[in-house]
């Protein structure tokens, strides 16, 4: 009987250890989720040397609507479609190593025969997914998703080259170097050719930032977009 009592006694406590464990890994620390593994590489492919100069910012930001209707034999239409907020900040200035000029010392002058239109230098974006819906069939893909931020982001460089930011930045370039090289006692003597003159002058006009709305094609597969600038530049 002592037996008996002994190996029934040991049989419950391993049924009841077992169970315990059991219990706690399902309830207990078995439930905590599990942190994601994450990996990055950074590969450098080049580095160079320029002389950029920023002369003025502005900050962007774009209501992107993509909607794409696939006609399915006539019958029936599998809609997908996506809203996305860009937002950007648009540094504009100039390359240097564009800029062509001999300097006279005699006369203490700065000759520029070549001077470049102003430019993107940098474009930071930021995007912000919401209401993405994908048909039974017509899916979206990672192309998708990829070519809507590219053309967004080219959305945003074309209207921040069609804003005031290229006049800002052409303002400024030119005070800056009149009043640096006043400081030493040079002076700078623009002598361009026509061509140049033009398209430089192109930039002198000013140009409002207006939001603009753009009908949904239906079936073009181009979202409707609602563009708008705030610019903030650094100086007038």
């Amino acid at each position: 009987m002592e037996f008996s009592s002994l190996l029934f006694f040991l049989i419950t406590l391993g049924l009841g250890a077992g169970g315990g464990l059991w219990a706690y890994s399902r309830y207990g620390g078995g439930s905590r989720k599990s942190e994601p593994t994450k990996e990055a590489s950074v590969l450098i492919d080049r580095i160079e040397k320029v002389f950029k100069v920023v002369m003025a910012e502005g900050y962007f930001t774009e209501i992107y609507n993509y909607q794409h209707d696939l006609d399915i034999w006539h019958l029936f239409k599998d809609k997908k479609k996506a809203l996305i907020i860009a937002k950007a900040k648009v540094l504009v200035g100039f390359d240097f190593s564009k800029v062509r000029w001999r300097v006279e010392s005699e006369s203490r002058q700065l000759v520029v025969e070549y001077f470049p239109a102003p430019e993107i230098l940098s474009m930071d974006t930021e995007y912000k997914f919401y209401d993405i819906e994908s048909g039974w069939i017509n899916r979206f893909k990672t192309d998708d998703l990829t070519n809507i931020l590219s053309e967004a982001k080219d959305v945003m460089n074309e209207k921040a080259m069609e804003s005031d930011l290229p006049r800002i930045a052409n303002n400024q370039i030119q005070l800056m170097m009149y009043q640096l090289a006043a400081s030493m006692n040079w002076k700078v003597q623009m002598q361009l050719s026509e061509s140049n003159q033009k398209m430089l002058d192109l930039y002198s006009a000013y140009r409002e930032l207006e939001a603009e709305v753009v009908p949904l094609e239906e079936k073009g597969g181009r979202g409707e977009r609602r563009r708008g600038g705030n610019e903030n530049p650094s100086g007038s």
